[in-house]
């Protein structure tokens, strides 16, 4: 293999500033700040990042750097252990249907962590998000084609965080090269498949990523030398052409509910359906669900862990039509065992549709048959689910009533206000305060 190193990538990371953005791209990334922290409050009430604060407490990495969610204060690879088991943990954050992931939260551990460090404002904290994602998708992009094999999440995000914290903490071109040539390099070759199939705290491996960039980071900042990563092949520059004119952030998508992606389509027409003809749970004899290969490889089984209920198909449809949405209150561990969601799992029937499977993975679509107790067969029209980049609905207001339905256990209307405002009007805010607000807010008692 030959590479070129001639720094595009690295000058792009460091050199790019918030003026530099389109205006769609700033607006973007601004939805996705409120998405990240989103999935940040939310994960901090996970078994996860219980597990990812005992284990950056057990290795000693103890400091000054606050992490959403919790009293304990860490140092950088602390924090970005703690977040990194926090941000994937209720499966909430946006996506990127060509790299069949999630970006942002592969990178925004170790970027808030060092942002926090650095005691960056708002505006910067996003700036460094937004090279992020570009970087980030660039490079699952030629990863995935150069592997020939679907390495998900924690993979590419092991490079994107390098990126994020290698801007913040001020390595230069050569310093910034070394450390994403070392997270390249160690970048965790996550089998994604096996997750969906078999659901556990692996899922898309986003721990193991935020873990090995920073370690890159900080490696190059203790001498450990890496040389060339997958853009600087030649098969691969093309990519880089277009950094600064194309924004590949700008076509993410974002999801409402907290589960796979995959399970989107039919929890949307099942909602539909029933506000369309009237009919509730009580009502439904048998549901077929029609959709792509993949969306049907996942877990059917009765979840005992949230994890299982998220990386499941079954489970969330069935929970949308008990209770007309899947939210922190459905998935939650004490949710598990509701009588009305298993029986309604036994309703359910999963099959592969052959137009949904060849549109896959540029689309993802579903249809729904319902047949009630009366002897009633409805059919759905065909679902994209909601969020898409092409979704006509999508847009900041889109996400901040997102975020208003998703932290509404864990934050009051008037907190949520007030964080809303220092995210979208009040970006020169150091991140410092706005994470230091999220933690004075939240609730401990649900």
């Amino acid at each position: 293999m030959e590479f070129i190193t001639d720094y595009r990538t690295e000058r792009y990371i460091l050199d790019t500033g918030w003026e530099d953005l389109p205006e769609k791209a700033k607006t973007h990334v601004q939805m996705c700040g409120i998405d990240l922290m989103t999935a940040l409050i939310l994960g901090s009430y996970g078994n996860q990042f219980k597990a990812g604060q005992k284990l950056a407490r057990s290795m000693g990495l103890t400091g000054g750097i606050a992490v959403v969610g919790s009293d304990t204060r860490y140092n950088l690879l602390g924090a970005a252990i703690a977040m990194g088991h926090s941000s994937n943990s209720f499966d909430i954050d946006d996506g990127y249907r060509m790299i069949c992931g999630h970006p942002g939260t592969s990178f925004v551990a170790g970027t808030l962590a060092a942002a926090w460090e650095r005691d960056v404002s708002y505006r910067e904290y996003l700036t460094a998000l937004s090279v992020c994602y570009e970087v980030t998708i660039r490079w699952a992009i030629a990863m995935q084609d150069h592997y020939r094999y679907l390495h998900s999440t924690g993979c590419y995000g092991a490079f994107g965080t390098a990126a994020g914290v290698g801007r913040l903490l001020g390595l230069d071109e050569k310093q910034l090269n070394n450390a994403l040539s070392v997270a390249d390099f160690h970048a965790p070759m996550t089998p994604v498949m096996r997750s969906v199939e078999y659901p556990s705290m692996n899922k898309d491996g986003v721990p193991f990523g935020a873990l090995v960039g920073t370690m890159a980071v900080l490696e190059t900042l203790n001498g450990t030398t890496g040389k060339t990563h997958i853009l600087e092949l030649p098969e691969y520059r093309q990519y880089l052409d277009t950094l600064g004119q194309v924004c590949y952030g700008t076509q993410l998508y974002f999801k409402p509910y907290t589960c796979c992606r995959w399970a989107h389509q039919p929890i949307r027409a099942c909602q539909d359906m029933m506000r369309e003809h009237g009919f509730t749970h009580r009502d439904v004899e048998h549901v077929k669900v029609n959709t792509f290969q993949s969306a049907a490889r996942l877990s059917k089984i009765r979840p005992h862990s949230t994890d299982e209920a998220q990386y499941n198909i079954a489970f969330p449809v069935a929970s949308a039509l008990v209770h007309g949405d899947v939210t922190f209150a459905q998935v939650r561990e004490e949710a598990l065992d509701d009588p009305d969601v298993l029986d309604m799992m036994d309703r359910l029937e999963f099959s592969v549709d052959p137009e949904m499977d060849r549109q896959f993975p540029d689309r993802r679509l579903a249809w729904i048959e319902v047949t009630l107790k009366n002897g009633a067969r409805l059919r759905s029209k065909v679902y994209d689910a909601p969020g898409e980049p092409e979704d006509p609905e999508l847009g900041l207001d889109w996400i901040v009533r997102k975020f208003k339905r998703i932290t509404g256990p864990m934050l009051g209307g008037a907190d949520q206000d007030r964080l809303l405002e220092m995210m979208t009007q009040q970006l020169d805010t150091p991140v410092r305060a706005v994470v230091e607000q999220v933690n004075a807010a939240l609730r401990h008692d649900i």
